[in-house]
């Protein structure tokens, strides 16, 4: 069976169509500027309210919103076609907004949040970023130290964020933050960009995903109206842990797109270059290694297309997407090495498009829950 014959038990030709129009969007309207954003450190605006006129950024959301009543396949349709852009940066911030901070207020925003915000979101012209990480706390997440107090009609944030994408530019912030002395104790608040306290201490120099802009974030006695508390007080911890299985099968669904591009770019490199008089194709080697990384990259994608649709079915797939996040975090280093590898000194040259996965590709076994993390998770679900 091909890719696209196993694409056939999950996705109805509707989906196929769709996955097309977001690789047109791709080819047309985001590789011929991607340089151009990574010099710049940013997506423009521009790019994700058009994102927004076309229905891309609110696929699971309600139609009264402005999103598609789509259901978990059809995001990860669009999330595995996004990352066949070889802009990582590009696709970090479409689905840190998409889905890594807006769920958020989407599974527990009153219904006067969502109102006033989902419209922008989804719109494209309010863009998210979710606070959750800190220098003392990344995939513990209880141990944040941020607070967040209680102060007549207001409450009062204060500490500071990590390496938050979409930092710099968003215009509305999650902020995970201590709101009592238990473990679990936190909650989630909205604060807009400009809201005095809140402040960019630093924008983050990285290795990788040059166009998503990072930033450390700083509260400092930040303000914001009682009414900014998203969903119950104490309770947050756990609205993020059920969030974290969206992000954690949107990051795998990058690092599968991204293994599938770099193994289309060594294909073409290694029918096209002539090393001892005849194509690199015709060496055994070379093909049986090509072959070997497109047998995982599949057999990974059927896993990663299937915790999705167990999404679709309503099962508890906590133990499977922490194995998924795994497995994908670390094939995709094996993937875009080893296609690296088959293009020689060129292919660790900057600008050429394989050298520049092989950089964004890194993050993908840290970001979102480490390999490590992943699998002692999975390791807590064994009966």
């Amino acid at each position: 069976m091909t890719a696209m014959d196993l694409d056939s038990v999950y996705l109805k030709p509707e989906l196929e169509q769709f996955r097309d129009q977001v690789r047109r969007f791709v080819a047309t309207e985001v590789e011929p500027h991607g340089l151009q954003w990574e010099q710049d450190g940013m997506v423009p605006r521009q790019v994700l309210a058009r994102m927004g006129d076309l229905g891309l950024l609110g696929l699971m959301y309600e139609s009264a919103y402005g999103g598609a009543d789509a259901d978990a396949l059809t995001n990860l349709v669009f999330a595995e076609a996004l990352s066949q852009s070889t802009f990582a940066g590009f696709v970090i911030t479409v689905l840190v907004h998409t889905d890594m901070a807006s769920p958020h207020l989407h599974h527990a925003g009153s219904a006067a949040q969502k109102a006033r915000y989902m419209p922008g979101v989804t719109a494209g012209r309010t863009v998210t970023a979710v606070a959750i990480t800190e220098p003392g706390a990344g995939s513990d997440v209880a141990g944040l130290r941020t607070t967040a107090r209680r102060d007549g009609d207001a409450w009062v944030l204060d500490g500071s964020k990590l390496f938050i994408t979409n930092g710099v530019h968003a215009d509305l912030i999650f902020v995970a933050a201590r709101t009592g002395q238990a473990r679990h104790a936190i909650s989630m608040f909205i604060v807009e960009k400009g809201t005095p306290g809140l402040r960019v201490g630093r924008q983050l120099d990285k290795t990788g995903w040059l166009s998503s802009d990072t930033a450390e974030l700083v509260l400092e006695h930040c303000r914001i109206p009682a009414a900014n508390l998203l969903g119950e007080v104490d309770r947050g911890f756990y609205s993020l842990m059920k969030n974290f299985q969206t992000e954690r099968i949107a990051l795998s669904a990058m690092a599968v797109g991204h293994a599938q591009q770099a193994i289309n770019l060594a294909l073409a490199q290694v029918r096209s270059r002539q090393a001892f008089g005849a194509p690199l194709w015709d060496k055994q080697a070379v093909r049986h290694k090509l072959v070997m990384l497109d047998a995982k990259t599949r057999a990974a994608r059927q896993f990663l297309y299937h915790c999705a649709w167990r999404v679709t079915q309503g099962q508890a797939v906590v133990q499977e997407v922490s194995m998924l996040k795994a497995l994908t975090g670390e094939l995709v280093q094996e993937v875009v090495a080893g296609c690296q590898q088959l293009h020689g000194g060129s292919g660790y040259m900057r600008g050429m498009a394989i050298e520049r996965l092989w950089r964004d590709a890194r993050v993908l076994a840290i970001g979102g829950g480490a390999t490590e993390v992943m699998l002692d998770e999975a390791a807590k679900h064994y009966p």
